[in-house]
């Protein structure tokens, strides 16, 4: 499987008034055409893993690493317009809550014709029908319906397929998805990653799943990065997930509820200094 994405020694200071926090602490890992999951728990540095690759960190962030590249393209000292013209044809991200990343005052149509426009040069009709294709993709019954519809008109479910829908209208080979569907409710959940897992596959696209869902990442991806306070603690086959090592990683698992066992009271964290270190 050909490498399309080298991390190596990943690092992202945030320089504040009491000294430098860093998010991200040397972490390393590569990823092919995969799915790859990143697990731990809010503040371990998931998303800003995530960001950094994709160049949204603030301006006042440090961002350093021995390597990070991109299919042969170094990330870290490509020009800011490489960086834009990479942003959205070859590397895409679907973040979190579609109420706070699509445009208030634009349709949803609208909002992915001008993202396909930006990145190829097509007409606006071509444009328009490129984009009910991918809503049609990404299973919204009437897209030319919903292709007219502000943000604040449609479900949160929906809200989510026309993001996915919007991040792969250009054909991305990398996409990372941060935790997807952790606004959604259980049943569209399952529906938004049958999507992901559909697209992924016809496509051949690499993708990096952020969450902090373990039951949904060991079902859903190949392998499974856990990560606390910054750094990577364990690397494992999701499949082996059940079988981890690290006592971290054991925590986690032991705290999520099991139907039929008797768990009263339920198993919590035991933090470990040297899990910081």
């Amino acid at each position: 499987m050909s490498t399309l994405l080298q991390v190596d020694e990943l690092r992202v200071r945030f320089p504040t008034r009491t000294g430098t926090i860093e998010a991200v602490r040397g972490v390393s890992f590569s990823l092919g055409r995969e799915r790859l999951g990143i697990v731990g728990e809010s503040g371990s540095g998931k998303s800003q893993t995530g960001r950094a690759i994709m160049g949204l960190t603030p301006p006042h962030a440090q961002v350093t690493a021995k390597r990070l590249d991109f299919d042969g393209i170094d990330l870290l000292n490509v020009s800011a317009r490489q960086r834009r013209t990479l942003r959205g044809s070859r590397i895409a991200m679907v973040l979190q809550d579609p109420k706070y990343s699509l445009n208030p005052v634009m349709s949803v149509g609208r909002q992915i014709v001008e993202t396909l426009r930006t990145h190829e040069d097509v007409s606006r009709n071509e444009a328009r029908s490129r984009a009910l294709q991918m809503l049609e993709a990404v299973q919204i019954r009437d897209p030319e319906r919903v292709f007219n519809l502000y943000p604040h008109e449609v479900s949160g479910g929906m809200g989510q397929r026309a993001m996915i829908a919007m991040m792969l209208i250009a054909g991305p080979e990398l996409l990372i998805a941060d935790e997807p569907t952790s606004a959604l409710d259980v049943t569209v959940q399952l529906e938004v990653l049958g999507i992901l897992d559909r697209l992924v596959a016809d496509r051949g696209m690499g993708l990096i799943f952020i969450s902090h869902d373990l039951r949904l990442v060991s079902s859903f991806c190949d392998r499974v990065i856990v990560m606390y306070a910054g750094r990577i603690v364990e690397e494992i086959a999701a499949s082996d997930l059940a079988n981890a090592r690290h006592p971290y990683t054991r925590g986690l698992l032991d705290c999520m509820p099991k139907i039929g066992a008797d768990r009263h009271p339920l198993p919590t964290l035991q933090r470990q200094a040297e899990w910081s270190l």
